[in-house]
């Protein structure tokens, strides 16, 4: 038996087979890692930037992210950007994309491949 919103699954009819939660988050992760930051030749979620995708009922989605510096050139386009590629999966509802500064971004939150790929390891 589930006791908390954290330990629940929902479960979504696709195409003729059940999408968990973390099949959602997956195939959200996976169109993360196809926007890449303009100035930076790695995907937004390799560089760290994405600190939280929460899948909420009705697959409505909240994506909390940062950006490398507050003065980043497309920090009024980023975010839309991210809205509008997620938007796109057939399973999800509406999604919002929130700024945060708190922890500040910095070059240990490249993942491992985002640092091989930028010759940092």
């Amino acid at each position: 038996r589930f006791t908390g919103v954290s330990m629940q699954k929902w479960f979504m009819r696709i195409g003729g087979y059940i999408m968990t939660n973390e099949d959602l988050k997956t195939n959200i992760v996976d169109v993360l890692k196809k926007v890449y930051d303009p100035e930076i030749p790695i995907s937004i979620y390799d560089l760290g930037l994405i600190y939280d995708v929460n899948i909420k009922e009705n697959n409505n989605v909240d994506i909390l992210m940062t950006l490398t510096t507050p003065h980043c050139p497309v920090a009024q386009d980023l975010p839309k950007q991210i809205e509008d590629e997620v938007a796109k999966l057939e399973e999800v509802n509406i999604v919002r994309v929130g700024i945060t500064w708190d922890p500040p971004w910095t070059q240990d939150m490249i993942s491992e491949s985002g640092k091989l790929e930028l010759g940092l390891i």
